[in-house]
C-alpha cells in the first residue's frame, strides 16, 4: 500500500482497472467451471435416477432382453458358446490382446518379445479379473454400469500399454460385453420362469381347491338326499302326509342344490366377480378386481388377506355370474391403463376407486343387489384410533 500510495493518480487510476479486469475475467472463469460442474452435475443425477429406474422395473419384473431367446436352457447354451469362443481368443496369438510387434530390449529383439508378451499376459489378466468379476456380480439392472465399467478397464490398460501398443482387441472386448448381456438375459429369464412356474402352481393349487369343495358338497348333499328320502319312505308308510309332503318339498330343494353343483363343475366359466380394496395397505384408490369359482367366495377372499398384508381385504361386490370370466377379462380391458402391474397380468390390482369400479361393473352386468363403496378397514380404523390415543397419552 505504500508504494500504491505514491503513484500518480492515473497510475491508480490504471491499476483499479486493471484489477476490475481479473476480476471480472476471474468471475467469468469461475461462473463457466460452475455450469461445467451443474451439468455434469445433473448428468450424474440423470444416470442416477436411470439406473434407480431400471432397478425398480427389475423388481416389477420389466426387463428388456439385449439377445431375446426361448427359455433360460437356451441362454445357458449361448453363454457355453460364447465362452468357448471367449477361451479360444485369449489362446490365439494376436487374439484377445494386441501390442507392438518391433519392441527390443538392449538391441535383442527376441528379448523385446519376451517383455511384449510377459505385460500383454499382465494386462489381459487385469482385464479377465475385472470381467469376471463384473460377470459374477451382475444383476439385469445394473448391466449398463457394467458394461461401461468394462469399457473404462480396457481404456485404462490401453493408456498404461501405451509406450508398447498394448490393449485388449475390440472383437474380444465385444465377446466379453455380450457375455454379460447374456448373462443379464439369463438370469431375468431364470426369474421370469419361476415366477411363471409360481403362478402355475398357484393356480392349479386352487382349481384343486375348487374341485375339492364341489367334490364335498356334492357328497353332503347326496348324503342329505339319502337322509330325506328314507324319512319320506318312513312317513309314506305310516300314511303321514303332511310329514311326507314336507319331505319331498324338501327333496325337491336338495335335487335344485345338487343341479348348482353339477352345473358349477361343468361350466368352468361360471363363478363369482369380487371387487376388493386395502385401505390400510394401498390406500384409497386402488382396487382388485378378479374372479374365484369356490362356492363360498369368501373362502378366497380370506386367503388374500393373509399374512402378506398388514390388514384384512374389503369386499365391495360380490357378483355371481355364468360368465364370470368374461367379466373379468372385460373388467381389466376397461381399466388396463390403471393396471398396477402391467407385465404380470396376474397380478390383478388397478389405480381406481371402488366407485370407478362399481360404475364400471354396472355398466357390464346391467343391475348390482349390493355394492358397498365405503370400505370399513376395520382394523385400520381402529390402528389409527389407537396410534393418536398413544399419542396424546
Amino acid at each position: 500500500m505504500n508504494r500504491l500510495g505514491v503513484l500518480p493518480v492515473a497510475e491508480l487510476e490504471q491499476y483499479r482497472e486493471r484489477l476490475e479486469r481479473e476480476i471480472a475475467e476471474q468471475a467469468r472463469t469461475a461462473q463457466g467451471q460452475k455450469a461445467d460442474l451443474d451439468r455434469r452435475l445433473r448428468e450424474l443425477r440423470q444416470q442416477v435416477v436411470v439406473t434407480e429406474e431400471k432397478a425398480l422395473l427389475q423388481e416389477a419384473g420389466v426387463y428388456e432382453y439385449r439377445h431375446p431367446l426361448s427359455d433360460a436352457v437356451a441362454y445357458q447354451a449361448a453363454l457355453a458358446g460364447l465362452q468357448g469362443e471367449i477361451k479360444s481368443m485369449t489362446k490365439r496369438e494376436g487374439g484377445a490382446v494386441l501390442a507392438a510387434t518391433g519392441w527390443t530390449v538392449n538391441g535383442s529383439a527376441a528379448e523385446g518379445r519376451v517383455m511384449v508378451r510377459d505385460f500383454s499376459k499382465l494386462m489381459l489378466r487385469a482385464y479377465n479379473a475385472e470381467a469376471d468379476n463384473l460377470v459374477r456380480g451382475l444383476r439385469p439392472y445394473k448391466l449398463d454400469s457394467a458394461v461401461e465399467r468394462l469399457g473404462k478397464v480396457a481404456a485404462t490398460i490401453a493408456k498404461l500399454g501405451k509406450t508398447m501398443q498394448i490393449r485388449i482387441s475390440e472383437d474380444y472386448h465385444r465377446l466379453r460385453v455380450r457375455e454379460l448381456e447374456l448373462t443379464a438375459d439369463y438370469q431375468a429369464k431364470v426369474a421370469e420362469e419361476k415366477e411363471r412356474e409360481r403362478e402355475e402352481k398357484a393356480r392349479l393349487r386352487e382349481e384343486r381347491r375348487v374341485q375339492q369343495e364341489i367334490e364335498r358338497e356334492r357328497a353332503r348333499l347326496d348324503k342329505e338326499r339319502q337322509h330325506y328320502a328314507n324319512a319320506l319312505v318312513a312317513l309314506q308308510a305310516k300314511g303321514d302326509v303332511d310329514g311326507a309332503a314336507q319331505m319331498q318339498e324338501r327333496l325337491a330343494q336338495i335335487d335344485t342344490a345338487i343341479q348348482d353343483v353339477d352345473y358349477r363343475a361343468a361350466n368352468v366359466r361360471a363363478g363369482y366377480v369380487y371387487v376388493i380394496s386395502n385401505l390400510g395397505a394401498f390406500g384409497e384408490k386402488m382396487v382388485k378386481i378378479g374372479m374365484t369359482r369356490r362356492l363360498d367366495p369368501l373362502d378366497r377372499v380370506k386367503e388374500l388377506s393373509d399374512a402378506s398384508v398388514p390388514f384384512n381385504f374389503d369386499v365391495h361386490a360380490l357378483f355371481f355370474s355364468d360368465d364370470a370370466v368374461g367379466i373379468e377379462a372385460k373388467m381389466h380391458a376397461r381399466l388396463a391403463d390403471r393396471r398396477v402391474n402391467v407385465i404380470n397380468q396376474r397380478r390383478e390390482f388397478f389405480y381406481a376407486t371402488p366407485h370407478e369400479a362399481k360404475e364400471h361393473l354396472l355398466e357390464l352386468t346391467g343391475n348390482l343387489l349390493q355394492y358397498d363403496e365405503v370400505p370399513e378397514a376395520l382394523e385400520y380404523r381402529q390402528s389409527l384410533t389407537q396410534a393418536k390415543e398413544s399419542g396424546s397419552a
